[in-house]
């Protein structure tokens, strides 16, 4: 009886170890979104020659500050690839369960690889550089270009899934929210494509929407285990 009451008395500690990994991983998803907006428009804000409306945040991996952004990339790619396993967990079992943190590791995958292929200096930026766009791009150029693709289509792809997820939930508010993130990148990074005025603004501005409300979600889940 003894021996019966011990085991009985230690069963639930692996499901509370449990409920505690998946909210530091839920947690790594949440400080995502702030930290790339604080890091990359404080940046953009201070550095001499920058102008968001003519350049991307990805040009702020250039220059003798440039260690910055690319720790940006780094880092905040690593807590949504690592966010997604949170994600995984929380989902299990539920409609988008599978796609959807996948989708967000991708796009954390995606970061991380931005980060590590540096676009060329452009338009006057960093100061210094010739204004307009350089005659020939580098092969880190267009790896870059590539990666920031894979990111902004995977994180598309991310807040329409879970915006499905919570729509046959019933949950209006967090389907509401999932399909904004979605809609404004997808706006502003066609909008940005299509040689739109302001495409880099546009693009910003849909990145760190459809970043928040991944965040917001990760927050939601975190706060209910």
């Amino acid at each position: 009886m003894t021996t019966t009451s011990r085991s009985t008395t230690s069963a639930p500690a692996p499901r509370s170890h449990a409920r505690t990994a998946t909210r530091s991983l839920l947690t790594c998803a949440v400080a995502a979104t702030p930290l790339w907006a604080a890091v990359a428009l404080s940046q953009a804000a201070l550095r001499e020659g920058f102008d968001l409306t003519r350049h991307p945040l990805s040009a702020l991996s250039n220059g003798s500050l440039g260690w910055l952004q690319i720790a940006n990339f780094l880092i905040v790619g690593a807590l949504f690839a690592l966010g997604a396993t949170g994600l995984r967990r929380a989902l299990h079992g539920t409609p988008g369960g599978t796609w959807a943190p996948r989708l967000v590791r991708v796009c954390g995958f995606g970061m991380i690889a931005a980060g590590v292929f540096v676009m060329d200096p452009a338009d006057g930026f960093p100061v210094g550089t010739p204004y307009g766009q350089p005659a020939t791009l580098t092969w880190h150029s267009y790896a870059h270009f590539a990666a920031g693709s894979i990111t902004f289509l995977s994180l598309i792809a991310a807040c329409f899934v879970l915006g499905r997820h919570f729509g046959r939930a019933g949950d209006r508010g967090y389907a509401l929210l999932s399909r904004v993130g979605g809609t404004a990148l997808l706006l502003g990074n066609g909008w940005a494509m299509g040689g739109g005025t302001a495409g880099t603004l546009t693009l910003a501005v849909g990145v760190i929407t459809a970043m928040l409300s991944v965040s917001l979600i990760a927050n939601r889940f975190r706060s209910i285990r």
